[in-house]
C-alpha cells in the first residue's frame, strides 16, 4: 500500500505546484504588458508625451497587479496599500518603467497597446498545454518505474538509477529552456513558464527515487535518506529563486514532509528542529528576496504543526529543541521576513462621523499588510505553547517556564513593528489563557512519568514558577508597551492605544489570577508589592507621556492612568478586607481627583467614576460592608456609617471639586454617583435601625417605607435645589426620576402592600402620633411642599403628578383615621363596617373636597381642583350608592342633606369665579 499512497501525494504536490503557479500569472502579466509597450516605443524610435502619459495611466491602473498585491498580502489590505510601503520587486519593478518612461524622445507617434485578453486558442495551447504536459512528465515517469517493477524488466537499482537521471534531466532541460527561451515568451506566459513546470516535474522525481530507495528498497539508510531528501528540497527553494513562487511551495513542502517520510527506532528531536529551522530560514530568506508572502506563511504553519504533533504524541518531551526552533522563527520574522518590510506607520485618512471612524480605524489596525504572516506565525507560537500545559508525557522543563519564553518573544514580535498587531493580541489573549489552565489543571499538567525507567530532571511541585510566570509575563507587557510607545507611538496612534491597553489590563489581570489561584488570600505582600509597583510604573508612564507634549499620546496616557488605578486596586485587596477595602478604594480616587489640581488629564475624574462604581459592587456583593456576624446593633453609629458614609462623601467632595471641569460627563456621571450614594447611605443606616440591627431580605413595614418614601421625595427637592444653583441635566432629570419612584412607592407600597387596611397592622394608641401619620399625613405633605416648590421650575404634567400624589395620601389618612376613630387600633377589613363609621366618610371626603377647592383657587391650581371634584364625585357615588341602602333613620337624611348643601355651596362659588371679570 506504501507506493499508491506515494504516488498520490507526488501527484497532489504537483498540482499544487500548478495551482501555486496560477496565482502569480496575473503579476506577471502586468509587468509584461508594460514591457511590451515600451518595446513598441523603442521599435518605432520615436515617443510623445501624449503616448507617455498614456502609458502612465495604463501602468497606474493595472487591474491585474492590484489583484495580485491582494492575494498576496492579506485579505482586506487592498483598502489600505496607499498607507503602506510596496514590496521590493514592485518598487524596483515601478522605478525602472519611470525611469525608461522619463527618458526624452524627439517626435510624437500613436502606439496601439496589447490586448488585455488573452484569445482561447493561447489560452488552450500556450497554457494548458504546459501544464498537462508538466503533470503527464511526472506521470510518466512514475508509471514507467511502475511498469518495470510489475514486468520485472529491471532490477530495482537500475529503475532508482534510470529515474533518478530522468529527474536530472528534467531540471537540466527546465534550465536550459530558461535560458535559451525569448523573453516575450517568458513574461507573456509567466504562470505556465516550461523552466518551472519542468523543474518541478524533476524535483518530484527526485524526491520519489529518494523514498524508494530508503522506504521501499531499503538501499540507503535513514540518515542518507533525510540527507538527500533535505538536499532535493533546499536545491528545490532555491531554484525558486528563478522558477517562481510555486516552486518555492514545493521545496518547503519536500523539506516540510521529509521528516515524515524518514522512520527511525531512536529520533533525534535535535537534528529533526535543527533540519525544520534551516528549512524556514531558507524559506524566509528566498521570500526575502523576492517579495513572498505566501510560502513563508506555510512555512510557519509547518513549523508550528510540528512542534505540536511532537508535543502531542510523544511520550517523552524534550521542550528544548521545539522552544528554540519558535523562538528562531519569532526572531527571523522581526529582522529577516518580513523584517522591515512592512514597517512603516499608517497614514492618515480622511475624517468622518465619529463611531464611522472608529470602526473604519478598528479595521484599518487589524487589517494591515502580512496578515498572513502575522496570524500564522502568532498560532504557530501560541498553540504549541498551549500544548506544552496539556502534555500527556513527561517533560523536561517545567512548562511556565517554557510557555513564559515563547509569550514574551511573540509579545516582542508585536512591539517590534508596526504591522505586527496580532501578535501584541495574542500573545496578551494567550497570557491569561496559560494563566487561568495552569491554576484550572492543578499540578497534573507538569508531566511527572509514572514510568520509573524515564530519567528526566526533577520539576519543582510548587508555585513558585508559576506565579513567577503570571508576574514576570505581566512585566514583561509593560516593557514591549513602554518600548513601542518611544519607538513608534508618537507615529502611530491606534497601535500606541491598543499597547497601552494591554499593558494597563493584562499585567493587573494576571496578577489577580495568581494571587487569586496562588496567593495568600489573607495578607499577600508578594502580591501587594506587585500590584503598587505596577501602578507607580504605570503613572510614571503617563508623566513621561504627558511631557513629550504630543497629540498622538493623550489617549494612550488616559489608559494608563486607568491603569496604575486598578493596579493600586489590586494593591489594596491584597492587604486589606471588609470596611478598610471599601472606604480605602473611594479614597483611592478621591486622590486621583486632587491630582486634577496639577494634571488636566481627561481620565482622572473617570478614576473617582469607576471607584465609586468599584464601592457600589462591593456594597452589592456584601451589603453589610463587615460581614452580618460582626455588624453591630448600635443604630447609626456601627460599621454602615463608615462603609457608606465615607465613599459617598468623598463622591460629593469630588462633584463639588470638579464643579468647573471641562469635562460635562464626567462631571455629570460624577453628580449623579454622588447623589445615588448619598441617598443610599441614609437609606442603608435608617433600614439598620429600623430592623433591630440586622440587616436582611424581609419586608420592610410602613413605618420603615414611609421613611425611605420622605427620603426620596427630599432627595428629589435637594437635586431641584442643586440644579438652580448650578444647572445639570443629572440634578435636572435625577429630580424628576427621584419624583417618580416616590410615586411608584406610594401606589404600590402605601395603598396596598403595607395598608394596615390591608395588612392588620396595629396603629399604635396615640390618637394623632401614630402610624397613619407617618404613612400619610407626613408624606402628603410632603409631596404638596414639593409640588409647590417645583411649580415654574418643572413641566406642569411633573407638577401635577405630585400635587395629585399628595392629594391622593391626604385622602387616605383622613379616611384611615375615620376607621380608626370608630374601629380602634386595628383597623383590618375583616372588622367591617358602622353606620356611624359609614356617615363619616361622607363628611370627610366632603370636607377633603371643598378643602382641596379653596387651596386650587388659593394658589391657581388646576389639578387640586380637579381633585376636588374627583373627592365630590366619589361622594355623590358614595352617598347614592352605598348610604342610601346602608344608612338609616336620621344619618340617611343628614348624608344627603349636608351633600346637597356643599354641591350648592361649591357651584356657588364656580359661579362667582367664572363670572369675576379678569384682572390686568
Amino acid at each position: 500500500m506504501e507506493i499508491p499512497l506515494f504516488i498520490l501525494a507526488l501527484v497532489a504536490a504537483f498540482i499544487y505546484t500548478l495551482v501555486a503557479s496560477i496565482r502569480n500569472s496575473s503579476r506577471i502579466k502586468s509587468l509584461e504588458r508594460e514591457v511590451l509597450s515600451l518595446k513598441r516605443l523603442m521599435a518605432a524610435g520615436v515617443t510623445s508625451p501624449v503616448a507617455a502619459q498614456a502609458e502612465s495611466a495604463e501602468t497606474a491602473e493595472k487591474p491585474d497587479f492590484a489583484a495580485e498585491t491582494e492575494s498576496e498580502t492579506a485579505p482586506g489590505a487592498t483598502a489600505f496599500q496607499a498607507e503602506y510601503a510596496s514590496e521590493p520587486e514592485e518598487a524596483a519593478a515601478t522605478e525602472e518603467v519611470a525611469r525608461e518612461e522619463a527618458q526624452p524622445a524627439p517626435v510624437a507617434t500613436t502606439v496601439e497597446s496589447p490586448a488585455t485578453k488573452e484569445s482561447f486558442e493561447s489560452l488552450l495551447g500556450a497554457r494548458w498545454a504546459v501544464w498537462a504536459g508538466g503533470l503527464a512528465l511526472a506521470l510518466g515517469g512514475i508509471f514507467l518505474v511502475k511498469y518495470s517493477i510489475e514486468s520485472g524488466l529491471l532490477s530495482p537499482a537500475v529503475r532508482l538509477s534510470l529515474a533518478a537521471i530522468f529527474g536530472l534531466l528534467l531540471g537540466l532541460a527546465g534550465e536550459a529552456v530558461r535560458r535559451k527561451a525569448v523573453p516575450g515568451i517568458a513574461a507573456t506566459y509567466s504562470n505556465a513558464m516550461i523552466p518551472g513546470v519542468l523543474t518541478a516535474a524533476g524535483a518530484l522525481t527526485l524526491f520519489g527515487v529518494v523514498y524508494a530507495a530508503y522506504g521501499i528498497y531499503g538501499y540507503i539508510g535513514p540518515g542518507v535518506a533525510f540527507g538527500l531528501l533535505g538536499l532535493v528540497a533546499f536545491a528545490t527553494i532555491g531554484l525558486s529563486l528563478l522558477h517562481g513562487q510555486a516552486l518555492a511551495g514545493l521545496g518547503l513542502l519536500g523539506s516540510m514532509l521529509t521528516p515524515a517520510l524518514i522512520s527511525t527506532e531512536t529520533p533525534n528531536i535535535w537534528a529533526l528542529f535543527l533540519f525544520l529551522t534551516i528549512s524556514w530560514l531558507a524559506t524566509a530568506a528566498a521570500a526575502r528576496r523576492q517579495g513572498w508572502t505566501v510560502v513563508p506563511s506555510l512555512a510557519n504553519a509547518g513549523l508550528g504543526l510540528w512542534a505540536l504533533g511532537y508535543i502531542g504524541f510523544s511520550e517523552t518531551i524534550s521542550a528544548e529543541p521545539p522552544t528554540l526552533a519558535l523562538l528562531v522563527m519569532l526572531a527571523g520574522t522581526i529582522f529577516l521576513w518580513p523584517g522591515k518590510t512592512f514597517d512603516t506607520p499608517p497614514a492618515e485618512t480622511g475624517e468622518t462621523a465619529a463611531p464611522e471612524r472608529r470602526a473604519i480605524r478598528a479595521l484599518r489596525l487589524l487589517l494591515r499588510p502580512s496578515l498572513a504572516l502575522n496570524l500564522t506565525v502568532s498560532m504557530a507560537v501560541i498553540l504549541p505553547a498551549m500544548g506544552f500545559l496539556f502534555a500527556d508525557g513527561g517533560i523536561d522543563t517545567h512548562p511556565a517556564l517554557i510557555v513564559s519564553a515563547l509569550i514574551a518573544a511573540l509579545a516582542a514580535l508585536g512591539a517590534a513593528r508596526h504591522y505586527a498587531v496580532w501578535p501584541a493580541i495574542i500573545a496578551a489573549l494567550g497570557a491569561q489563557a496559560a494563566v487561568s489552565l495552569m491554576s484550572r489543571q492543578g499540578i497534573d499538567f507538569i508531566g511527572l512519568i509514572n514510568d520509573t525507567s524515564v530519567s528526566l530532571p526533577p520539576v519543582s511541585v510548587g508555585y513558585t514558577a508559576e506565579i513567577a510566570m503570571a508576574l514576570g509575563l505581566g512585566a514583561v507587557f509593560v516593557l514591549c508597551a513602554f518600548s513601542f510607545l518611544k519607538r513608534k507611538g508618537a507615529d502611530d496612534a491606534d497601535f500606541a492605544q491598543l499597547w497601552a491597553g494591554i499593558a494597563a489590563l493584562f499585567p493587573v489581570w494576571l496578577a489577580t489570577a495568581s494571587f487569586v489561584e496562588y496567593g495568600n488570600l489573607g495578607r499577600d505582600w508578594l502580591h501587594a508589592a506587585y500590584g503598587l509597583g505596577l501602578g507607580l510604573v504605570l503613572l510614571a508612564g503617563a508623566e513621561w507621556l504627558h511631557r513629550q507634549n504630543d497629540e498622538a499620546y493623550r489617549k494612550p496616557l488616559n489608559i494608563l492612568v486607568l491603569g496604575s488605578f486598578a493596579a493600586f486596586t489590586l494593591c489594596l485587596h491584597t492587604l486589606t478586607e471588609g470596611l478598610a477595602t471599601t472606604v480605602l478604594l473611594s479614597v483611592i480616587g478621591f486622590v486621583y481627583v486632587l491630582a486634577t489640581r496639577y494634571r488636566n488629564w481627561d481620565v482622572l475624574p473617570w478614576v473617582m467614576a469607576v471607584a465609586s462604581v468599584a464601592v457600589l459592587g462591593r456594597i452589592a456583593w456584601e451589603p453589610t460592608i463587615v460581614g452580618p456576624q460582626n455588624l453591630g446593633t448600635t443604630p447609626v453609629f456601627n460599621a454602615l456609617l463608615p462603609g457608606y458614609g465615607i465613599p459617598a462623601l468623598l463622591a460629593v467632595a469630588s462633584a463639588w471639586l470638579l464643579r468647573d471641569w471641562p469635562g460635562v460627563r464626567a462631571k455629570n456621571f460624577l453628580q449623579a454617583i454622588a447623589s445615588v450614594m448619598g441617598l443610599l447611605a441614609v437609606a442603608i443606616l435608617i433600614r439598620h435601625a429600623m430592623n433591630g440591627g440586622t440587616l436582611d431580605d424581609s419586608v420592610p413595614t410602613l413605618g420603615e417605607q414611609s421613611i425611605y418614601t420622605l427620603l426620596t421625595i427630599g432627595f428629589s427637592g435637594v437635586l431641584m435645589t442643586l440644579d438652580l444653583k448650578s444647572p445639570s441635566p443629572v440634578f435636572r432629570y435625577g429630580s424628576m426620576i427621584a419624583g417618580v419612584i416616590a410615586v411608584i412607592n406610594v401606589l404600590t407600597m402605601h395603598f396596598f402592600t403595607l395598608n394596615p387596611y390591608f395588612t392588620g397592622e396595629n396603629t399604635g394608641s396615640i390618637p394623632f402620633l401614630n402610624l397613619l401619620l407617618i404613612g400619610y399625613l407626613l408624606p402628603a405633605l410632603a409631596y404638596g411642599g414639593l409640588a409647590y416648590y417645583a411649580r415654574g421650575k418643572r413641566p406642569p404634567p411633573y407638577v401635577s403628578m405630585l400635587a395629585v400624589a399628595g392629594a391622593a395620601l391626604g385622602f387616605a389618612w383622613a379616611t384611615l383615621s375615620v376607621r380608626r376613630f370608630w374601629q380602634g387600633e386595628n383597623i383590618a377589613d375583616w372588622k367591617g363596617f358602622l353606620q356611624g363609621e359609614t356617615y363619616s366618610y361622607s363628611v370627610v371626603w366632603l370636607l377633603i373636597g371643598v378643602l382641596l377647592l379653596v387651596l386650587g383657587s388659593r394658589f391657581n391650581a388646576r389639578s387640586l381642583r380637579l381633585a376636588s371634584a374627583a373627592f365630590v364625585l366619589i361622594s355623590v357615588a358614595k352617598a347614592f350608592l352605598i348610604d342610601m341602602s346602608n344608612l338609616e333613620g336620621v344619618l340617611r337624611a343628614l348624608s344627603f342633606i349636608g351633600l346637597g348643601a356643599v354641591l350648592i355651596g361649591i357651584g356657588l362659588f364656580y359661579q362667582k369665579i367664572l363670572t369675576r371679570k379678569p384682572q390686568a
